[in-house]
């Protein structure tokens, strides 16, 4: 048996249809070498049924069986058995025995939206991205928030402060818009924006009103009001910050221009996804109040914190319900203890539960046409593990049925199954089977900076056993729209990361982030972003080579002006290499070849096979890759698409000779090289005298 040959996954090759409905009848389909005499049956909680050798291809034979589903989960593996051997293939490949854990599964009526199946993201903390409008820009002492008051920064290129919650550098919705040529040339697909509604802080996690875009992301019409003097902290004096976020003709322009944002996007063909908080609000919140901004006008009903016959008392869970505790009671659930941070009290609040899904379809629906949500700490909504689930079974219904195209994109670490059976989220931000497995791999280093691992460093074994064993625990229509990032709001940049320091900028300083980096490594790190399994997702400025130590320095604003703009143009080819090979969207992925510091795998979907070699070691590497196991013929040519290396990169047309099934590279320092067979005469074959072996 050439158990080498042997392969299956979750993609449209091996699943037919790979999204099937409920009582629907599937093809399944299962690889071996050719004319090798084997027997292969499916594997399922009810017995083992034997597949028949459907068609034979280049070096492999193909068995089938029709399966007919019914409305649960289907799980299934491979028994292949010749007269010496039996093993069995799950989603993490060959094994000695059935393990169920690893089972392939199916869940009939699951499916995800095919725009979203690995397109390019790009995400955008909007408040450091472009000042495209002046006139809305965030005033010092405009209120108090924190042990701060808010400050308008003027130096568009100054660090962000340790404490920066409160600062505010101009971006808004008018710089994305006045940018957006510069995002569609890059490449990017799909825009998703961290909160944009109505919020004190820079990163609106603390949401004040659901219903808006923050008129300082958005069109202040009415103005006036004053900020505060020094020494005042009371916000019930912030009229000039009252005015601009209660003002109904402030929100509606706002919300206005929002929906020519999506039209614009939608005119180009792009997405957008907006980000939702519904574990927690903002204590700046209308149902809250805690800052007194809502107390007393006439177009809005007063806070939980201001009056026990709030219509939104039930919202809140309050420790001490004696009417004595009113007004002003602070004794309410915070989330982790922060009552900046009231959670949202839905078990005992039916009236909050329906207006949160109320709001999950508004945003996705007209005049707004959302594309989609990304859910903040969506495992943490509710008390309880079993409210929990229940409500995004609702949501989802609730988004689906307004927009059965919406992604629903969750923020959660570790496993994520319980969550992804078809009935809740569509999928998540992608740590446990992207950012931490490449992070580890190629820079050693924990996502925040606050560790090194030198045993983690190229350790290729640990790379494809954790990137397996994770990638094992999604469904694969979840795995082909995950969210694939290398750096994003909550941990350092990757470029930062490649320096090896280990700690936090209040330690360190900012100009540290910037010192010893390795663009060799970033461009490593990019062509297996571009070449993965999932939605490459971009954070703002990554690919203009902005630095910084987790939160708040990784929220630096993005270098207009002084950009590193051959990096830029790096990821403009990598992503355009992405886009056209729709291997690289939905296709199979084999890991080829792995040693220290060196890895080979394959991505191919019937004539587009792309091979893809990392080298992350500090010297030069011949790299030999067993190419025939993802498709591409024993003896022929393959085109470089992209070779990175440690002082740059070249597209410059160069062809690679395929004899025995096998590539021979001399890979450089910190080089990763990108090949394609798409293009190239499968007939086309080496001269007998030429070597396939390559130095580049």
């Amino acid at each position: 048996m050439k158990k080498q040959a042997l392969f299956c996954d979750g993609t449209a090759s091996y699943v037919i249809p790979q999204e099937p409905q409920e009582n629907e009848t599937v093809i399944l389909r299962f690889r071996t070498a050719k004319d090798d005499k084997v027997r292969v049956r499916l594997m399922t909680a009810v017995g083992g049924y034997d597949m028949e050798k459907e068609s034979s291809s280049g070096e492999f034979d193909y068995y089938m069986i029709k399966w007919r589903l019914n409305e649960e989960p289907f799980r299934y593996c491979f028994e292949i058995r010749d007269d010496d051997t039996t093993c069995y293939y799950n989603r993490c490949g060959v094994a000695k025995e059935i393990v169920e854990f690893y089972d392939f599964v199916i869940v009939p009526g699951f499916s995800t939206p095919d725009w979203a199946k690995g397109a390019v993201m790009y995400q955008i903390f909007t408040d450091r991205f472009y000042n495209g409008d002046k006139t809305n820009d965030v005033e010092t002492n405009e209120y108090y928030y924190i042990g701060g008051y808010s400050q308008k920064v003027t130096d568009w290129d100054k660090y962000p402060a340790n404490m920066g919650v409160r600062e505010f550098y101009g971006g808004d919705l008018q710089g994305v818009i006045d940018k957006l040529d510069y995002l569609q040339e890059l490449g990017v697909e799909v825009l998703y924006f961290n909160p944009l509604f109505v919020s004190p802080s820079n990163h609106k996690y603390d949401i004040q009103d659901y219903d808006y875009i923050d008129p300082h992301y958005g069109v202040i019409v009415e103005d006036g009001g004053e900020v505060l003097t020094d020494g005042a902290t009371e916000n019930k004096k912030a009229t000039k910050y009252q005015k601009r976020v209660t003002d109904i003709k402030n929100l509606e322009a706002s919300n206005q221009l929002f929906i020519k944002l999506v039209e614009e996007l939608h005119r180009r063909g792009m997405k957008i996804i907006l980000d939702g908080v519904f574990n927690h609000c903002g204590s700046f919140n209308k149902w809250m109040d805690r800052e007194r901004i809502y107390e007393g006008q006439e177009d809005y009903e007063p806070g939980a914190y201001t009056s026990p016959d709030s219509p939104y008392r039930s919202y809140f869970r309050f420790f001490k319900e004696e009417p004595e505790n009113w007004p002003y009671n602070y004794n309410y659930d915070g989330w982790w203890g922060h009552d900046t941070l009231p959670k949202l009290n839905y078990e005992d609040s039916v009236k909050l539960e329906n207006y949160i899904l109320y709001i999950g379809r508004k945003w996705v629906s007209p005049p707004y046409n959302v594309d989609g949500w990304r859910l903040d700490v969506a495992a943490d909504l509710g008390r309880s593990n079993d409210y929990n689930h229940r409500f995004w079974k609702k949501f989802r219904r609730a988004v689906k049925n307004a927009n059965p195209n919406a992604l629903i994109l969750a923020e959660h670490y570790g496993d994520p199954s319980e969550w992804l059976r078809g009935d809740e989220w569509d999928t998540v931000m992608n740590y446990d089977a992207f950012m931490e497995p490449v992070t580890w791999f190629l820079t050693g280093m924990e996502k925040h900076s606050d560790e090194s691992r030198e045993e983690l460093l190229g350790n290729a074994d640990n790379f494809v056993a954790s990137i397996s064993h994770h990638m094992s625990n999604m469904l694969t229509p979840s795995l082909q729209v995950a969210m694939n990032e290398l750096s994003n709001h909550d941990h350092s940049r990757f470029l930062t990361r490649t320096n090896h320091m280990v700690g936090r900028v209040e330690h360190l300083g900012p100009k540290a982030a910037n010192n010893y980096v390795n663009l060799g490594v970033m461009r490593e790190a990019v062509v297996m972003q571009m070449t993965w399994v999932g939605a490459p997702t971009v954070y703002y400025g990554d690919e203009a080579g902005v630095c910084g130590f987790t939160d708040p320095d990784n929220r630096r604003t993005y270098p207009w002006g002084h950009e590193d703009k051959e990096l830029i143009a790096f990821h403009r080819e990598m992503i355009r290499i992405h886009k056209e090979h729709p291997a690289l969207r939905t296709g199979s992925l084999n890991m080829l070849y792995w040693d220290e510091n060196i890895l080979a795998y394959g991505r191919f979907l019937e004539e587009d096979k792309v091979i893809v070699i990392i080298n992350n070691r500090s010297e030069l590497a011949q790299v030999t890759v067993p190419v025939w196991q993802a498709e591409i013929p024993m003896k022929c040519r393959m085109k470089k698409l992209m070779y990175s290396y440690l002082d740059g990169y070249s597209t410059t047309y160069d062809e690679f000779l395929v004899e025995d099934g096998e590539v021979v590279v001399n890979m450089g320092a910190h080089s990763a090289l990108v090949l394609s067979m798409r293009d190239m005469d499968k007939q086309t074959c080496p001269n007998q005298n030429e070597s396939n072996e390559k130095s580049l």
